[in-house]
Order: C-alpha cells, then sequence, then structure tokens
C-alpha cells in the first residue's frame, strides 16, 4: 500500500553523529551496533478510529529514530503493518453498520494525511495485513512443520511453552493480561492457557479468506511477524530486525509473542531491540479508545492549530515517560515555538555549532527532546539578546533535520 509522502530531510555535514543510544524495554540503555544497516519494525495502527494523540506521540518517536540514523549514514529499511482485519474494526463497523473495510480505508487514509501534516517519515514498506494473507499462510505453514501448530475445532495456536523462559511477569499475571488483551487462557483443549490463537475459523457474518488451514482469518500476533520477516529478514541475519517499536501496551503480549512465534519459525531471534513508548492522559487518566477520552489529531489540526505546535507539544515529554495532555501544555508550547521562529527569522543569531552538537547528543542520548527543546529555546533568548553570527539557516535545518520541526 502506498504511504504518504516522505519529508525532506536537510543534510547536516560537518557534525559528529555518536551510536544512538536506546532505553531496551527488557535490556535497559543499549548501544546499537555501528553496522551500516538498520532495520526497523514499528507495529502500526487498527484502523477503526482516527488518529489520537498517543498514536502520534509514538510514531514521532520512530521517526526521530529514523531521522538520526540515517543522518548519521546507515542504510535504513523500514516497515510498519495496518492490522486493517481485527475484532475491535469488525466491532465498529456493525456498531456503525457501515462495511468493515470501507472503514479501515477511511481510518487508514486519515492516519496517513495526520502523519503527514507532523512530518513523519513514512516506511518504505506499508502493509496492510489484508494483502499480506499469503506470506502469513506461508509463515504459520513453518510453524507447522516444526511441530509448534495444533489445532482445536479449526482454529489453529501457536504452541508456546517452550519458549517461557525470558515471560516478563509470573505466568498466573501473564495469564490475566493475555485475557485481558484479546487472548483465550482458559478455552478448553488448549496445551497451555498462553498459547495465542494463529488463525481463526470462519465465524457467522465475518469476513474469511481460503488458505491450508481453512476458511478463516490469520490471529494478530501472526500477521505482524511473517510481514516483518518477508520485508527484513536479509541473509539469514541475526537477530532479524535492529528494532521493534510500538506502546509500550504492546509490550506484552504482543512483542512478546511475536519474538517468541519467530523463535520457533526460524531459530534465530527476531530482533536487537525491543523499545516501547509511554501513555498519553487527559484528565489523570490514560488516553484510550475504551475510555472515550480520545484527543485526536485531525480534529486539533481542523481547529487551526499549527502541526509543528503540535509536534513541539509532543517532543515536549520524554517518549518513555508517561505525560498528560493539557491546554497549558499547547499554549506553552505556542510560545515557544513563537520565540524560536523569531529568533530564526534574525540575520543574525547566537551562534550555532555547539548547539547543534549538543543537539545531536540531547537526541543520541535515548531522544532526550525536552533538554533539546530547552536548548532551543535558551538560544532562541540569546540570539534575541546578543546575536554574532550569520547561522540562522544552519539552525533551521539542524531542528528540521533533528527533531523534524520546520520552522
Amino acid at each position: 500500500m502506498n504511504s504518504w509522502p516522505k519529508p525532506f530531510v536537510p543534510s547536516l555535514i560537518n557534525h559528529d553523529f555518536p551510536p544512538l543510544n536506546i532505553k531496551d524495554s527488557s535490556a535497559g540503555l543499549i548501544q546499537f551496533e555501528k553496522s551500516e544497516d538498520f532495520r526497523m519494525y514499528v507495529c502500526g495502527i487498527t484502523p477503526y478510529d482516527a488518529t489520537h494523540l498517543g498514536h502520534a506521540a509514538t510514531y514521532l518517536a520512530f521517526d526521530l529514530i529514523y531521522r538520526y540514523q540515517f543522518l548519521s549514514g546507515k542504510n535504513i529499511k523500514f516497515v510498519e503493518n495496518i492490522t486493517d482485519i481485527d475484532d475491535p474494526l469488525l466491532e465498529r463497523a456493525n456498531r456503525d453498520k457501515v462495511d468493515w473495510s470501507a472503514l479501515a480505508d477511511s481510518q487508514i487514509n486519515l492516519f496517513k494525511s495526520d502523519m503527514s501534516a507532523l512530518r513523519v517519515i513514512p516506511p518504505e514498506q506499508f502493509i496492510k495485513v489484508t494483502e499480506s494473507l499469503t506470506i502469513i499462510e506461508e509463515f504459520i505453514k513453518r510453524l507447522a512443520k516444526n511441530g509448534y501448530l495444533y489445532e482445536i475445532e479449526k482454529d489453529y495456536y501457536f504452541a508456546v511453552e517452550q519458549f517461557l523462559n525470558d515471560l516478563p511477569m509470573p505466568v498466573d499475571e501473564a495469564v490475566k493480561v493475555f485475557s485481558e488483551r484479546g487472548g483465550d487462557p482458559h478455552r478448553v483443549g488448549k496445551k497451555h492457557p498462553l498459547d495465542p490463537l494463529v488463525w481463526s475459523a470462519h465465524v457467522g457474518n465475518e469476513p474469511g479468506w481460503e488458505s491450508s488451514f481453512g476458511f478463516g482469518r490469520p490471529g494478530w500476533h501472526v500477521e505482524c511477524t511473517a510481514i516483518a520477516c518477508h520485508y527484513l529478514d536479509e541473509n539469514e541475519k541475526n537477530p532479524i530486525v535492529s528494532l521493534q517499536g510500538g506502546g509500550s501496551d504492546l509490550i506484552f503480549p504482543h512483542h512478546f509473542m511475536s519474538a517468541q512465534i519467530i523463535q520457533a519459525a526460524y531459530g534465530r531471534k527476531f530482533s536487537e531491540s525491543f523499545v516501547h513508548t509511554a501513555m498519553i492522559s487527559l484528565d489523570g487518566e490514560k488516553m484510550s479508545k475504551s475510555k472515550g477520552n480520545l484527543v485526536f489529531v485531525s480534529k486539533l489540526l481542523e481547529s487551526g492549530i499549527d502541526p509543528m505546535i503540535l509536534r513541539w507539544a509532543l517532543l515536549r515529554g520524554h517518549y518513555q515517560q508517561d505525560r498528560a495532555w493539557s491546554n497549558e501544555l499547547l499554549e506553552i508550547s505556542t510560545k515557544e515555538v513563537e520565540l524560536v521562529r523569531s529568533a530564526l527569522a534574525q540575520s543574525e543569531v547566537a551562534d550555532t555549532d555547539n548547539v547543534i552538537n549538543f543537539l545531536i547528543q540531547d537526541i543520541s542520548n535515548n531522544l532526550d527532546t525536552p533538554s533539546a527543546l530547552d536548548r532551543l529555546t535558551k538560544w532562541a533568548n540569546l540570539s534575541q539578546s546578543n546575536p554574532t553570527v550569520n547561522q540562522s539557516g544552519l539552525m533551521a535545518r539542524a531542528v528540521d533535520s533533528l527533531l523534524g520541526l520546520a520552522l
């Protein structure tokens, strides 16, 4: 599927880029290898509702990683899926009495428009699950061949028990979370409560597809694994990708199960790193569809909010710290953007070289955007009080390249 237009990323010459340090959700702070290749897989949306600020914050974080690795000279391959067949999508379509595929397409188009407005770099491969059914079927065949697939009443499950050594929580707690997030731990006939469904037999009026496993549709966890491996597995590398990313709500079971399924299918690790973004709250509660307290990107843009102010506001907090959205944050961000824009409009500004080097260090330090934005506002104030050099263009390019802020 076509993604959205790629924004121009100005080059930054005469600046050194240290290796990127990122906090892995299980391993802690890691430093990416100096390999020329960087393969990134980010879990995409389930398109049954518009892009909210939680989505936007997540994709901005991985956009910063892409930008930094690109500026560092890496050869980047970036894949993102779209879960365009899933229970929440079908439930929403039934509720609103609309065709499920039409609902998905409308929300995908809105998502692409939002990402374009926020100047998020698109994936090279933007892949619908419904366009990947043959890929997924062939992947499930690998599980069957290796002895990790079994059937219950025409549904097929992955036998995970052999791969639970690094379960991130006690089994009882994992079963509870698994149940809350789409799993069926108590189904009669399962070999282990945590075994995930990888192929679901057709039910009622739901859409389905013919396959070697009968008429039906794939399960959630096997979709990402199949798509990631098909587009990013090169030369039998171990691990297969450099980074798998998404929101922190995907740590378990989704990303855990993805890693175990790939281990079973290929005998290799899935990812060098697992990176997750924190949650956005509103009025003290996590922003979520189930709570009905979402703030949508498209609605903010329609109200006249500058997308660069919105991007600035989302970068104002650290991507791995839960944070609140508020009108006060938006007002503060508006003033800070105006300040920096005013400085960039001057013919002479404060010295930029050292500031740009520090911005690079901020981003290399686990995407420390709060420090970077503080640094920019201090530079803007100094530029107004003591301009010394004709380097506003250099700073504008650096802010655009590193932070995606076209000011």
